[in-house]
């Protein structure tokens, strides 16, 4: 059967990164906007330049005065015109300077929400099964934001800044070429310290941001877990342990702020303003500089004055930025993406399933499957039974590469998974599991959810198999019901009910139901029963159940007992030669 390649189910159309190292990977997504980068590179300039003008017109008008030639009003006025002129060209080019950094800034951002998220979903569920979510959660929203800041105000008042630091150095010699020599001592020295300041803020930084990861984590498991915590009275307990994440974040950010007030450039910057005060007037006192010129060179002086203030907070927010970004490579970069095989085999699916000495570990240490190897021809129904903790669930969950396995090979119609195309393969397979999870959108966008194109007759068709349509006609909106989060405001009955239409609508070759008849009571589950039987028909089915009811009609049954195949065949077969499968019945 000729392949046909599908679009990859993580993909997303955008330019790839280069995630080596943090500046390195947002330089990569800052270079795609290099047109906004010129933007802020030339209003930067321009701004700076034209600061320099005030204070060189200012001296030119003192000269003026005290040379008092004839036509000094007239020479007076347009040195105020060319001031006034000046800053509101300059205003242009700062707000040019402001706007190419912000939108800069917001582009990042997004690009990195998208690449982040897409990242997420690529990875497989042994990532998600041990990754905090409240830390995810604060990696995609918050320290997203700090790259964001990174740029605005961050890289934007460093870039202005640092041209303020030039301007001084550079024009200061038309007046006397040793003017230069105390803006020069003052960048050099500014440069060393800030070294040192930024080395030792780089740590305080990432414990910021690390004890709000782990604030936002234990947050977000308390609300989830809000039930339990009020039912066992915990609540006081639950108060200390996040009064304790809080405090963290606030000593962090006090380190932070302990570190910024001990940051010497403005006593530098005092006395680089004294010294050149007495520099200038001792050539004064020479000769060898006007009233104006001493008066001019002070104004340059004092443009340092706006680097050396915004380096107290523009470089902590760069730092932050980074130590951002470092969390959402760390996270990104940890387990490669879950590998789509986009050239992989993409046909229709018969439904034969093959286990091939099976072994599979969330730890390296822990093994959770071992040697588990049967066949399963198309069309058959296997029920798959054992303790809990055995290993149904997971195993199951290989045939879709939810998981991967760690040795051997599960082969789908004769081929191994992982060389599938994986949304082909997941396109054709359906899971119902035990702990349904429904999302806050209607009740008939729920059952479309596998297939989003289908129509209201194909929804209504989908919840009457599954003995559902009952219990929604009679909701005030009935398919438009909005649900709440997780599917909180139906029954858990109901929820496997829907969870089933959901199945029963995309039509998969391979059906997996995990205990999904647990919460219905017994005059549904009959009619659930008779459904499921008609929708196992013509496609292979697998049975996670304790439910004698269920396990009989099996066309094969899989006994697992630590993570091992403990015995397999048919249900009377198993009852005489099986202790392991009897013994489940006897419980």
């Amino acid at each position: 059967m000729a392949t046909v390649p599908l679009p990859a189910e993580f993909t997303l159309a955008r330019h790839s990164t280069d995630r080596r190292s943090p500046v390195r990977w947002i330089l990569s997504h800052a270079i795609r906007h290099w047109w906004l980068i010129l933007v802020m590179m030339v209003g930067a300039y321009g701004n700076a330049r034209l600061a320099a003008f005030v204070p060189i017109l200012t001296g030119r008008a003192f000269n003026l005065v005290a040379q008092h030639p004839s036509d000094l009003e007239i020479r007076l006025l347009w040195i105020a015109f060319g001031i006034a002129g000046s800053q509101v060209l300059r205003a242009i080019l700062q707000l040019a300077r402001n706007f190419g950094a912000e939108v800069i800034a917001q582009r990042v951002e997004r690009d990195i929400r998208d690449e982040l998220y897409v990242s997420l979903l690529g990875k497989s569920m042994t990532f998600h099964s041990l990754q905090p979510v409240g830390d995810t959660m604060a990696r995609a929203t918050n320290d997203v934001r700090e790259v964001n800041y990174l740029f605005s105000p961050g890289v934007n008042l460093v870039v202005g800044s640092l041209l303020f630091l030039v301007m001084p150095i550079v024009l200061a010699p038309q007046y006397h070429w040793s003017l230069a020599l105390t803006p020069l001592v003052y960048t050099i020295l500014y440069f060393f310290v800030l070294r040192r300041y930024l080395k030792n803020l780089e740590p305080i930084t990432d414990e910021v941001r690390r004890s709000f990861g782990e604030m936002n984590a234990h947050l977000s498991e308390a609300l989830d877990g809000v039930e339990v915590m009020k039912g066992a009275a915990q609540e006081e307990t639950e108060i200390r342990r996040f009064e304790r994440n809080a405090r963290c974040v606030r000593e962090a950010n006090v380190r932070q702020g302990d570190l910024e007030a001990r940051f010497i450039p403005l006593l530098m910057m005092a006395i680089t303003l004294g010294v050149g005060l007495f520099h200038s007037i001792f050539l004064y006192r020479q000769g060898m500089l006007e009233k104006g010129d001493v008066v001019a060179y002070m104004g340059l002086l004092f443009m340092l004055d706006f680097p050396t203030w915004t380096s107290i907070f523009a470089y902590s927010q760069i730092s932050l930025g980074l130590a951002g970004a470092r969390r959402i490579l760390e996270l990104m970069n940890r387990e490669n993406n879950l590998d789509q095989n986009l050239n992989g085999y993409a046909g229709e699916m018969r439904g034969e399933v093959e286990f091939r000495d099976v072994c599979f570990a969330y730890h390296e240490d822990e093994p959770t499957l071992e040697a588990i190897s049967f066949r399963v021809h198309p069309g058959q129904t296997v029920a798959i039974v054992g303790q809990t903790g055995a290993g149904k669930t997971t195993l199951m969950k290989l045939i879709n590469r939810t998981y991967d396995v760690n040795a051997g090979c599960v082969l789908v119609d004769g081929i191994d998974v992982r060389d599938w195309n994986l949304a082909a393969l997941r396109r054709q397979i359906s899971i119902i599991e035990q702990d349904i999870f429904l999302f806050s959108r209607t009740i008939a966008e729920n059952i479309a959810f596998g297939k989003p194109d289908a129509t209201f007759e194909e929804i209504q068709a989908a919840a009457r198999e599954a003995q559902a349509e009952e219990f929604i006609l009679s909701l005030e909106k009935g398919y438009d019901t909005i649900i709440g989060e997780r599917g909180v405001t139906l029954s858990g009955g109901q929820r496997q009910r829907i969870a089933l239409a959901r199945a029963f609508l995309t039509d998969p070759r391979i059906l997996i139901l995990d205990d999904s008849t647990s919460a219905i009571d017994s005059a549904t589950e009959d009619r659930i029963q008779q459904a499921i039987a008609a929708a196992a028909r013509g496609r292979t089915t697998f049975l996670i159940t304790h439910r004698l009811s269920q396990i009989r009609w099996a066309d094969l049954i899989v006994v697992l007992r630590k993570g091992r195949i403990a015995a397999i065949g048919k249900h009377e077969e198993l009852l005489r030669t099986s202790e392991a499968y009897a013994r489940l019945f006897r419980e």
